[in-house]
């Protein structure tokens, strides 16, 4: 087993878990026996087995007999090993799905144990399934075989299960003992007593995830000094008290003043902002470059794109404009410096950038990966601002923390909303801050759900909407067309709404992944300056420019798209004065998940809200992508289902870290113990061949 399914200790086997169950709590007589029945158990004696048909024909046959009669038994495959296994006059329980044939009942391919071995059944009519191979198999280590060896460790280790979880917590959060768990996870005595036992290895699977995140916390903050920004000076205030675009929201006021916590203690913050398209992420993360640049340090933006960067860029350099004409006036402290630095910047510009990042005349830059070059190096900077977390690995980040003395700062934002608990498992070794209001006069966007009949119709829409002055996005999900998807493609897309929006009427736009990069900034830039009115693209508009006079979004083939993605997509209009419109086009034929993706996007714009459904849906792997998600391997909790017992298992693990950063007390010996275990574990090479 050690080389199929990882299984090297006893431990591990205890740890192997069955998939399902299959519940055995009621024998049938065979006269009992109902060809429309899903699956039944009955007993017998097995009183002939024989051969007949040749070839593909041919086939083992039983027959099952008790005081009520007689059934079947037929096997189409594996008939030389079962002829030598199966004993005739002997007792049997026999389980499977009956049918007739020829006008006699029959199982085909039944489940078969002797009544003398059957001691897993014994007082458990939950019978376990467990996962095996054909390896496995051939060596007796059917599902059946798993239980039984299972079955014979769990007498045998009895009493000498160690348990992970401290007495008062087991108290508090009324869960079973490891040992009684075991039992009832392996041979459970009812379905209570099995959800208890799932319950317990859930919550104990969770808990030790979470301190394990927690201490890398910890050693990230704790115990990793950071820069101390001692003063709020007079950028911050000059900039609060009379240039912000509105009035922070709560939400936004509240995140300011985690940030300002974080930095005035001495040690490294490590801080993700989650917030919807719109809820103004950016506006918290130019006033904590603010508060950075009053204490002498240089900031640093870093984006997934150039056109993001860019984004940033002009939207930063507009809010600090009207500042800057301030400060310059007055002559009293120095006018602040945005620089951007992208792989499209020139050589001259970039000597002029590393020039005054050096000399820190340049206090605040932004840019792409281009940022994480080793030739790139600041004169103090104390605050990295990641967007979109998810886009960067680890190792780009840590690129970052060389480039300064002590560790800068870092700020993470994301406009993919993640459901809380969530969260807590992806960004574990962060500190988490949402924005949850969105700034007033943010209007709602109407979306509406149409199936392809309606097309038309939508068509004769955009063409008013136009005629308003609008510009309009149409998302399709493929490039090119798939035999196997009947699905519409950009191309085919793009060469319709051409037909039906000719020169020079109208002007259209194509923006697409296999693009080059200036070919698509350059149509971009036509779109974001009004000289196409229709832009038809894939989803890498999903992140990208900010365009007020884009009021309509149509999603193509919208069935294919996940809900968090269709809510991104749906954040790109809705950021200027006119009322906003998101349509859903789909087929006729949809799932009963997609008819709930749809309702949701029509139902509301709350980015968490959405989350929360998609999670349910797709799970937690999905949402994420496998790639980049830094999800665990969990073995039985389920991030999407087990979200209470996540909160608790969190909850727990601060609180202890906390009180007890090296578990030494007497009560956390248990949990030194095992998180030491684990740690062996991970650094055995023994299973390397």
């Amino acid at each position: 087993m050690r080389n199929e399914v990882g299984v090297r200790i006893w431990q591990d086997m205890l740890n192997y878990f069955p998939f399902r169950y299959v519940d055995k709590s009621q024998i049938l007589k065979i006269s009992e026996i109902q060809s429309d029945q899903v699956a039944v158990q009955t007993q017998g004696k097995l009183i002939s087995i024989e051969e007949s048909g040749v070839g593909r024909a041919k086939r083992l046959k039983g027959i099952l007999r008790d005081e009520t009669g007689d059934l079947e038994l037929i096997w189409f495959k594996g008939q030389t090993w079962l002829k030598k296994s199966l004993k005739t006059g002997m007792q049997y329980i026999v389980y499977g799905k009956p049918s007739i044939f020829k006008g006699r009942l029959n199982i085909a391919h039944p489940e078969m144990e002797l009544e003398e071995e059957a001691r897993v059944s014994v007082g458990s009519p939950l019978k376990p399934v467990y996962s095996s191979t054909e390896k496995m198999n051939a060596k007796g280590l059917s599902s059946n075989g798993i239980a039984k060896l299972t079955f014979t460790l769990i007498e045998e280790v009895k009493g000498h299960v160690p348990e992970n979880i401290p007495d008062y917590l087991l108290s508090q959060y009324k869960l079973m003992p490891r040992e009684e768990a075991y039992r009832h996870m392996h041979a459970p005595s009812s379905h209570e007593k099995l959800e208890a036992a799932r319950r317990r290895f859930k919550f104990e699977e969770l808990l030790y995830f979470q301190l394990q995140l927690v201490r890398q916390k910890l050693a990230g903050t704790k115990y990793e000094k950071g820069v101390v920004f001692k003063s709020v000076g007079d950028y911050f205030n000059g900039f609060y008290t009379g240039f912000l675009p509105f009035e922070l929201t709560g939400a936004q006021k509240r995140v300011l003043k985690e940030i300002r916590s974080d930095v005035a203690r001495g040690q490294h913050m490590n801080r993700l902002i989650q917030g919807d398209v719109g809820s103004g992420k950016t506006i918290v993360a130019v006033l904590a470059a603010l508060l950075s640049i009053d204490n002498g340090f240089q900031v640093c933006l870093m984006a997934p794109t150039e056109i993001l960067a860019q984004q940033h860029c002009n939207t930063i350099g507009e809010q600090l404009k009207k500042f800057n004409e301030t400060i310059e006036n007055r002559g009293e402290i120095q006018i602040l410096r945005v620089a951007l630095l992208t792989g499209s910047t020139s050589k001259s510009d970039r000597r002029k950038i590393h020039e005054g990042l050096l000399d820190g005349s340049i206090q605040f830059l932004i840019g792409t990966h281009a940022l994480i070059e080793p030739i790139v190096q600041f004169r103090n900077l104390g605050l990295a601002i990641i967007d979109e977390q998810h886009r960067f690995g680890v190792a780009q980040r840590a690129k970052l923390w060389k480039k300064a003395e002590l560790p800068p700062h870092v700020l993470v934002m994301t406009a993919t909303p993640i459901p809380r608990t969530l969260a807590m498992t992806l960004y574990g070794d962060l500190d988490i801050s949402v924005i949850d209001e969105l700034p007033p006069g943010r209007k709602n966007i109407e979306t509406k759900h149409y199936f392809d009949s309606a097309r038309n119709k939508i068509f004769k829409f955009i063409e008013d909407q136009i005629a308003l002055g609008r510009q309009i996005y149409i998302v399709y999900p493929l490039i090119e067309e798939s035999e196997k998807m009947d699905y519409k493609d950009l191309m085919d897309g793009y060469e319709s709404i051409s037909r039906r929006f000719p020169l020079p009427t109208y002007k259209i736009g194509i923006v697409h992944g296999r693009m080059k990069p200036t070919d698509k900034n350059y149509e971009m830039a036509q779109f974001l300056g009004g000289v196409t009115q229709i832009l038809v693209a894939t989803t890498v508009i999903e992140v990208g420019v900010n365009v007020p006079n884009a009021s309509v979004m149509v999603i193509e083939s919208a069935e294919r798209f996940g809900l968090s993605q269709l809510h991104q997509l749906r954040g790109r209009v809705g950021r200027g004065d006119a009322h906003s419109y998101c349509t859903l086009m789909t087929g006729n034929k949809l799932s009963s998940d997609s008819r709930l993706r749809m309702e949701t996007m029509c139902r509301t714009q709350d980015g968490f809200e959405i989350a929360e459904v998609d999670l349910q849906l797709r799970g937690p792997g999905d949402i994420m992508g496998t790639q980049q998600s830094g999800l665990p391997d969990l073995k039985i909790a389920d991030l999407a289902r087990d979200q209470q017992i996540l909160a608790a298992a969190r909850n727990t693990a601060l609180q202890i870290a906390d009180e007890d950063p090296e578990f030494n007390l007497p009560q956390h010996a248990a949990i030194r113990e095992h998180l030491e275990s684990i740690k062996r574990r991970k650094s055995d090479w023994s299973t390397i061949s």
